[in-house]
């Protein structure tokens, strides 16, 4: 390692103070897609030009090499397979385009770990983590007594303001059976990514408040995320509840914690007809056969065949990244019936491995499962120190890309950077610098 001047790091820690504020703010932009995205470029380009300026100058960079390497890597798992999937895709204009527009990601990585490096960012990016999902838990359970989200209510009045209209019609509000918090009626993301967010409150929690905040926050969390009413995201928040607690409450408390959280299920279950209706409709899959199980999944099973369709007449590449709706009519296995989703096309597999297979063929998932294993690698070699401050973010990870349950499109604009903040996360509280370092 060479002997950087002190002056050199002190200027590159101040140019890239602005980082962890710049992650923080991109999560709490998410229920306003189009600024979020955004901010994602504007600090991408930011931190490729600081990054270039700071190489110019021969000043040291703000990222230990194995974070960078990892990041690289980790880019190339996501990007190659939309790659090598675009020269023959169905729909060859749309895959080049996010092709393009994915090279972001690369300077986006590389600027969420440096957010990481040192001990101060990780702090700020972990509490402001901690707090957003806390906010946006409150403002559901609010939503849930008034029947109004307060923060939506005012986004969409300053939306209102702005340009006449709100963000959803009264259709789609009419036709909302769960909460939708600060998302809103027409964008029902709150539980998936509360849940993809919880092991940072969590931890949180757990550090600054012991047992006790953990199951305060794990109570208010999983409130939210159940009546948020997605079943992918219950079985994400249970997987978090159970490796978190296994850590925080021991073997013992955590089955006691499990007893008092069926007791409130049943609470909160016989209180909310929207929870019946959600439980209801996943019991059918026990019911009825082949059918059940289509509608218990609100017509998953047959987006799985026509996905089947598509990976065994284009196996090696797939179909090409976001072409998945142009194949559907030729793979719709029941192309005279309404699908239980409602009118129009399927748009995504709406399952990671189907997705990867469907979309990237036999190639991309293989990819996928390279960058799997340099996770594991990594957090297999790193000390105990690095893990314990990596773990939320490897927990969060692991959980949003569990590959027995159903998930939005990874290769969509928001659940792709979702995703792959994620994996910034992890590589830079993995390769951070200790809060007592000073070499």
């Amino acid at each position: 390692m060479p002997n950087w001047p002190a002056e050199h790091e002190t200027a590159t820690a101040r140019t890239f103070a602005w980082t962890p504020f710049w992650v923080v703010g991109f999560v709490a932009l998410w229920p306003l897609p189009g600024p979020a995205e955004a901010l994602l470029d504007l600090g991408a380009l930011l931190v490729l030009a600081q990054l270039a300026v700071a190489l110019v100058r021969g000043h040291r960079l703000p990222l230990d090499r194995r974070a960078a390497w990892l990041a690289c890597a980790l880019f190339a798992a996501y990007w190659l397979p939309e790659l090598f999937s675009a020269p023959d895709a169905l729909d060859r204009g749309r895959a080049l385009k996010e092709v393009a527009a994915d090279l972001r990601y690369l300077p986006f990585l590389w600027g969420v770990a440096i957010a990481l490096h040192e001990a101060d960012g990780r702090r700020r990016v972990s509490v402001g983590l901690a707090v957003i999902a806390a906010v946006w838990s409150m403002d559901a359970l609010l939503q849930a007594v008034s029947g109004t989200s307060p923060l939506f209510w005012s986004l969409d009045a300053l939306k209102h303001a702005v340009s006449g209209e709100g963000f959803c019609s009264a259709a789609e509000v009419l036709a909302v059976d769960r909460l939708g918090g600060v998302f809103g009626p027409c964008n029902l993301k709150l539980g998936l990514v509360l849940a993809s967010l919880s092991p940072f409150a969590l931890a949180v929690a757990a550090r600054r408040r012991g047992v006790a905040g953990w199951c305060a926050t794990a109570l208010v969390l999983g409130i939210a995320i159940l009546l948020g009413g997605a079943r992918a995201a219950w079985m994400t928040y249970a997987l978090v509840l159970a490796f978190s607690g296994w850590r925080v409450l021991g073997a013992r408390r955590l089955l006691g914690f499990a007893v008092a959280g069926v007791v409130a299920l049943v609470v909160l279950y016989a209180a909310s007809p929207q929870l019946q209706q959600r439980v209801a409709r996943t019991t059918q899959a026990f019911a009825a056969g082949e059918g059940g199980v289509d509608s218990a999944l609100s017509g998953r099973a047959r987006i799985w065949k026509g996905a089947a369709c598509m990976v065994a007449a284009h196996p090696l590449n797939g179909v090409g990244v976001r072409s998945f709706r142009v194949a559907w009519p030729d793979c719709d296995p029941a192309p005279a019936h309404a699908p239980a989703w409602g009118a129009g096309e399927a748009y995504h597999a709406h399952q990671l491995v189907l997705e990867l297979l469907s979309e990237t063929g036999v190639i991309g998932l293989l990819l996928w499962l390279a960058g799997a294993w340099l996770v594991w690698r990594s957090w297999r070699r790193a000390e105990a120190a690095a893990r314990d401050r990596a773990r939320p973010a490897l927990l969060a990870l692991a959980v949003t890309v569990f590959p027995f349950n159903t998930h939005l499109a990874f290769y969509s604009t928001f659940w792709g950077g979702l995703a792959l903040l994620l994996c910034g996360l992890y590589v830079g509280a993995l390769y951070g610098r200790d809060a007592s370092a000073n070499d």
